[in-house]
């Protein structure tokens, strides 16, 4: 019998993808993506610098979507409890 894997992300209960973090890993991960999108605001102002702030943000959210594949439920089409 193999043990109950520890997920980051719970996968939405309507839809396709992940919701709010399950573990604290989950929640570390997700305040270092909005921190570093705040950093980005701060020093490269999307007024001023947009193609740099249109990048780092699509980079930012490319690897928290990674990281929620790999630590999160397999995503699934969902329609409430299954």
């Amino acid at each position: 019998m193999s043990p109950t894997p520890d997920y980051w992300f719970r996968a939405k209960r309507y839809g396709w993808g992940w919701g709010l973090p399950a573990r604290w890993q989950g929640w570390a991960v997700l305040l270092v993506y909005f921190a570093l999108i705040g950093a980005t605001v701060r020093f490269a102002p999307p007024d001023q610098h947009r193609a740099a702030f249109i990048s780092l943000v699509v980079l930012y959210s490319v690897v928290l979507v990674v990281v929620c594949w790999l630590k999160g439920e397999p995503p699934r089409w969902r329609w409430g409890k299954d």
